[in-house]
């Protein structure tokens, strides 16, 4: 039988204890959340099928503007939550405290789904017969009818006093994110004028470190193409390091905003124009690195692998660059390195899912559309096992029967999803079937034993044995195994699943189904084995049945 903790785990994760005490304001606004996340998923599926059925290739249904207007709308809350979640915590604590949970109202919540019904509903109608004929009208109905599905959402959860107690709490957030929306689309609206002179500057450095480095160097500024007898590349307006650079203003400002009462200004600011010129430098690097590797000889790998992942390694260094000297450096820190503890607890759980991600970008940037060099993902994930031994073992590593069960379970549902869904081929075959028959065994033996036991190791450690208590508390080492909220099972569950990529709904799924092991008992043991379980099934799978898709 289960006990307290189980039964607490069950009610708290599926809902099935509707009482005040259970279902707070918190999760209510969870809710609210993951219905419209849900729902817009569904949306974007469902024009994506229509795009595929009808002859339309760039099915918009939110009409002509539809799509700035939804990325001004996702960018204003992303604002106001950042400027507005400091100030307004004190008072959603209070407003939470004092919050008397009415019961859900199913009235409201019954009107949100016949809203959204008739959306998709006009939204189908615009594209059945002869684009020419629906267009203003259908729109004009249809917005005002979401707005409507939208706004009883949020009613059927949270009533309108609390939303309004929240939305004065944060103050003048709303005019923060409003002048940030506005700035954003003002630069969106420079960046044509942007790309020419950037490409034009990258091409004109790029030429400047191949000209000795390749003789036969033939260099066309006006369609930004290098050549020479054995290769060619042309730098497009993608290629210029404009979209990079904005990736590290949007980091580097989140991240001086988040520690803004540990970094001293405004001497810290200057960390962002490092940082851009840093990675500017690095994009430039990359560019002649790809063209000396294509003209050695070796173009799948320039354009397969490290075109694509040499970016995102550039990106990665210098975040974590900017990171550090923003915590380490004393110039940049209120407070000097020395009085930082050395002592990191989350570095056994995070490292050995680190180095898995560090190999993975090494290795693929390496090869071209096949991976060759995958064991140096299992080989740097065991370092990093082996290295924290000592601290795992102080973990409980045990497991019951629930555990194989989930496995299954995933496995089902992961095989299920992708056959509703459709896969497509990753080069994996035919890659195999470049290598020797020794090389094909090895590659498969260690892409087997990092499915089975680092991956699994190193995931769990990071998803459920950290991040759930981290969510839950910044001292996640001093609450139980066991501590969690619903909050912290989903967020770290949408985390685990968009790191699959096009699979990101199983993805979440099966973190949700591993996070229920894993809390069952409050067992590392137990998420670690569910997840082995079901990548064991995969790989079966994959070897016996051919399935190379699947990894």
């Amino acid at each position: 039988m289960a006990d307290a903790y189980s039964r607490s785990f069950l009610a708290e994760l599926t809902g099935l204890s509707l009482s005040p005490q259970r279902f707070r304001l918190p999760q209510r606004l969870m809710a609210v959340a993951g219905l419209l996340a849900i729902e817009i998923f569904s949306i974007d599926f469902a024009r994506l099928q229509l795009a595929y059925r009808t002859s339309f290739i760039h099915v918009d249904i939110l009409g002509g503007n539809g799509k700035p207007v939804m990325h001004a709308l996702l960018a204003f809350l992303a604002l106001l939550l950042m400027f507005g979640l400091h100030r307004a915590k004190p008072a959603f604590e209070r407003i939470s405290r004092e919050f008397i949970d009415d019961p859900v109202r199913w009235d409201f919540l019954a009107a949100h789904f016949a809203a959204m019904a008739g959306c998709l509903i006009l939204f189908a109608a615009r594209f059945a017969g002869k684009p020419a004929v629906l267009h203003t009208s259908v729109i004009a109905m249809a917005w005002p009818l979401g707005a409507a599905g939208i706004c009883l959402a949020g009613l059927s959860f949270v009533p309108a006093a609390i939303w309004l107690s929240l939305l004065r709490s944060g103050g003048a957030a709303w005019a923060y994110a409003s002048a940030g929306v506005l700035a954003m689309w003002q630069i969106t609206r420079w960046s044509d004028h942007i790309w020419k002179p950037a490409t034009a500057l990258t091409f004109r450095l790029v030429k400047t470190l191949l000209h000795s480095a390749v003789p036969d160097l033939i260099a066309d500024p006006v369609t930004s193409t290098l050549r020479s007898h054995n290769f060619a590349v042309q730098i497009s307006e993608q290629c210029s390091g404009i979209e990079g650079l904005g990736m590290m203003v949007v980091f580097s400002a989140s991240w001086l905003w988040l520690f803004r009462r540990e970094c001293r200004f405004p001497r810290a600011l200057l960390l962002i124009p490092a940082g851009i010129t840093i990675l500017w430098a690095f994009n430039v690097f990359r560019i002649a690195a790809l063209f000396l590797i294509g003209n050695a000889g070796a173009p799948n790998v320039a354009f397969g692998g490290f075109h694509s992942q040499a970016g995102w390694i550039a990106f990665n260094v210098v975040a974590l660059g900017v990171s550090l000297a923003a915590q380490r450096v004393p110039w940049f820190r209120r407070t000097t390195a020395e009085s930082v503890s050395s002592y990191n607890p989350s570095a056994a759980y995070l490292m050995p899912f680190a180095a898995i991600l560090a190999a993975g970008m090494i290795s693929r940037a390496a090869s071209g559309t096949f991976e060759w060099l995958y064991p140096l993902r299992v080989f740097a994930a065991a370092g990093a096992i082996w290295y924290f031994w000592p601290k795992y073992k102080k973990l409980d590593w045990g497991f019951g029967w629930v555990a194989p069960a989930i496995g299954v379970s995933v496995f089902a549902l992961w095989m299920g999803l992708d056959f509703y869904f459709g896969h497509t081929g990753n080069g994996i075959q035919a890659g195999l079937a470049s290598l020797p028959a020794l090389g094909r065994v090895a590659w498969l033996a260690f892409r087997a034993l990092g499915a089975m036991v680092t991956v699994p190791i190193a995931e769990e450690l990071a998803f459920r044995g950290f991040l759930i208590r981290r969510i839950v508390s910044a001292d996640f080492e001093a609450i139980e195994t066991r501590a969690f909220t619903v909050s912290a099972v989903l967020l770290s569950s949408v985390a685990f699943g968009f790191l699959h990529g096009d699979r990101w709904l199983a993805g979440i799924l099966a973190g949700v189904l591993y996070s229920s092991a894993f809390l069952w008992r409050g067992r590392i043991g137990d998420a670690v084995v569910a997840h082995l379980v079901t990548n064991g099934l995969i790989a079966a799978w994959v070897l016996f049945g051919g399935a190379w898709y699947l990894w």
